[in-house]
């Protein structure tokens, strides 16, 4: 579905007005089916450190920065939005090859999960909450106050918004239940949340109101 999805967005991009916003969303939606595949290796292969860090960089560090940074250039003047692209790239790249030199303490390796406690260099753990918060506001938030603009005069571009940010808050919700064992709710989580925004991006795509 990631991969229909990123069709979509690709065509949108060379079809239509070539904007900033949707490449990001593409790049956002790459990396997330990729996440997922990743996930899916883990789950019929079980642990290993190169599945192990794919999945840390391409979900705890890509999983929806880059779906955050398209609505950034939505939302944001064009010269503020760019700035804020250099930052986070800059930020994505450092923690990518901290987590790839960083040594892995196998004894910790759980074989029912995947989990950055492995990680022996711990401080780079700490640049995680600061991405995802930083996705968290502008793609859910964004989201959000969208909705809220066009709660009065544009139906479907309300619904669009609350559509992206329900299906952006759905992953953080099957985390937090994949952090007690349940990683399934995780994988299902993933899935009804690229639904959703799927179904927002085609609702406000096809708005011509």
């Amino acid at each position: 579905f990631s991969a229909f999805f990123l069709y979509n967005l690709i065509s949108h991009y060379f079809n239509r007005r070539k904007s900033a916003y949707v490449l990001w969303w593409a790049a956002g939606v790459l990396f997330y089916g990729l996440g997922t595949l990743v996930e899916s290796m883990f789950t019929l292969n079980g642990w290993s450190e190169p599945i192990f860090k794919a999945w840390y960089i391409l979900g705890a560090l890509l999983g929806g920065a880059p779906l955050a940074q398209g609505t950034v250039h939505l939302l944001l003047k064009p010269k503020t939005a760019h700035r804020l692209s250099i930052l986070l790239i800059a930020l994505i790249l450092f923690a990518t090859t901290c987590v790839i030199l960083s040594p892995v303490d196998y004894n910790l390796a759980p074989t029912g999960k995947l989990s950055g406690k492995v990680l022996e260099w711990r401080w780079v753990r700490l640049i995680t909450p600061f991405i995802n918060l930083y996705a968290f506001v502008f793609l859910v938030g964004g989201a959000i106050w969208s909705a809220y603009k066009y709660t009065r005069n544009k139906r479907k571009r309300f619904m669009g918004n609350i559509y992206i940010g329900v299906g952006g808050l759905l992953p953080g919700i099957g985390g937090t239940f994949s952090k007690f064992g349940h990683t399934e709710v995780l994988y299902v989580t993933e899935f009804l949340g690229l639904l959703l925004i799927y179904a927002g991006y085609k609702i406000i795509s096809n708005d011509t109101s």
